[in-house]
């Protein structure tokens, strides 16, 4: 895979050769200077090239990869009988927005449609979906049960396709979707291109681009650090403490708009669980649920009758709720990208926003250490709550780093705080 380096010179969309209806329908949005992911990517794909993004939400990568492939489809040669293109997301949200975009993208050009595919709905959609698929959209957008669901009854035929694209990838295999994304790979033709963006790079992600892409140039985009608006906050505390700490925080605030992050689904249902019992109004959010639930789940949160959402990294990134006013990492993430992305979800639209992370053990150390290595700057340690006890010190075992564990004298959880306004307002920032 060859990495492509950073320019500092502002490219403009007309300085590609996106075909000049793609650049009418760009002009009408008022997008005119590509983000970086965009400058990359786009040049590349119509090269021809298979293309490994990783970059976050917020960067523009759906333009990144819609833009240039909209503008082949335009310019001909493809059967107009076949389905061109399928894009694959982990969720129906996401979908959706992918879908709107499209229709932005797209409004000029003739003969160049999409369908939405997605798992959630009664019988009468999947009746839609059926007649669309059997005419031949040339554009698929789609969750990856929900295509399976259609495939198997032969409603589409993918040998013909001639572009393949894997958004939010690292989220699809978190979702458990990794069989059906191979299965649906075997039936695509050889020579198509492949496109596949992830917002972080683990090792299995690396192992999915080498099973599906072919020479694909690689595209990674820096991960940008928090907001300055959000105050980051941690408590050092060891494992039985953590549920004592949110029962704290909850007495001492009259706290709405709060998810909290845990590592992966069963602890998911252990804390709220937890939680119900300690009368805070609360709901799950992980992949065991269907659509449906999850559909339910967020209304009653986005409506206000839900103040607490319990959820895996399933909702780190993509979903657009704009007014939460703390996170919870119950778990330490995993790396500096999932930190980043997770207390990401506060502190949006101007907002002030709180994000709090439960330290505990050697392994949970560690990885905060590196954290806030990536900051570079030490997060906040708060003391915990008389009551609770002692404080763990602030090292690994064996280890000789600074700081100690601090004992709660009444201090607690202080609300509110200051900091600079984050970021400064581009032009196409989220296309």
């Amino acid at each position: 895979m060859k990495s492509l380096a950073w320019g500092t010179i502002v490219m403009t969309f007309e300085e590609t050769y996106l075909n000049d209806n793609i650049l009418d329908a760009l002009y009408d949005m008022h997008f005119e200077e590509m983000t970086p992911i965009q400058e990359k990517c786009i040049p590349e794909i119509l090269d021809g090239h298979d293309v490994l993004g990783v970059a976050q939400t917020g960067t523009g990568k759906t333009a990144a990869y819609l833009l240039p492939i909209l503008s082949m489809l335009d310019d001909g040669g493809f059967p107009e009988d076949a389905i061109n293109c399928v894009v694959m997301a982990p969720t129906r949200e996401l979908a959706q927005q992918i879908d709107q975009a499209m229709q932005g993208f797209a409004y000029y050009l003739d003969g160049v449609s999409s369908i939405a595919v997605y798992g959630g709905n009664d019988g009468s959609r999947f009746d839609q979906e059926t007649r669309g698929l059997r005419g031949g959209a040339p554009v698929v957008i789609a969750t990856p049960g929900r295509l399976l669901s259609h495939l198997k009854v032969g409603n589409l035929d993918l040998s013909r396709t001639s572009f393949f694209v894997l958004d939010e990838a690292d989220r699809m295999l978190d979702m458990g979707f990794s069989e059906d994304i191979m299965q649906i790979n075997a039936l695509l033709p050889k020579d198509c291109q492949k496109v596949m963006f992830s917002a972080t790079m683990p090792s299995k992600i690396r192992e999915l681009a080498v099973s599906l892409l072919r020479n694909p140039v690689e595209v990674k985009l820096k991960v940008s650090r928090p907001a300055d608006k959000i105050r980051q906050m941690a408590y050092v505390c060891y494992e039985p403490q953590k549920l004592g700490i949110i029962n704290h925080l909850f007495k001492n605030g009259d706290l709405k708009r709060v998810i909290i992050f845990c590592g992966k689904k069963d602890r998911v249902k252990d804390i709220n669980r937890a939680l119900q019992k300690l009368k805070i109004n609360c709901a799950p959010m992980h992949s065991d649920l269907t659509q449906a639930e999850r559909d339910d789940v967020m209304y009653r949160f986005k409506s206000g009758q839900v103040d607490v959402l319990v959820a895996t990294d399933i909702v780190a990134r993509g979903i657009d709720i704009d007014d939460i006013a703390i996170v919870i990492n119950f778990d330490v993430p995993h790396d500096a990208e999932d930190y980043v992305h997770r207390i990401g979800r506060t502190a949006r639209c101007d907002r002030d926003g709180q994000a709090i992370t439960l330290v505990s053990g050697d392994q949970d150390i560690r990885r905060f250490k590196q954290i806030e290595a990536f900051l570079k700057k030490e997060v906040e340690k708060l003391p915990l709550p008389e009551e609770l006890g002692e404080t763990p010190e602030y090292k690994t075992s064996g280890g000789s780093d600074r700081g100690r564990g601090l004992k709660g004298k009444g201090r607690g959880y202080r609300r509110g705080g200051h900091g600079r306004r984050g970021g400064h307002g581009k032009k196409n920032e989220t296309p």
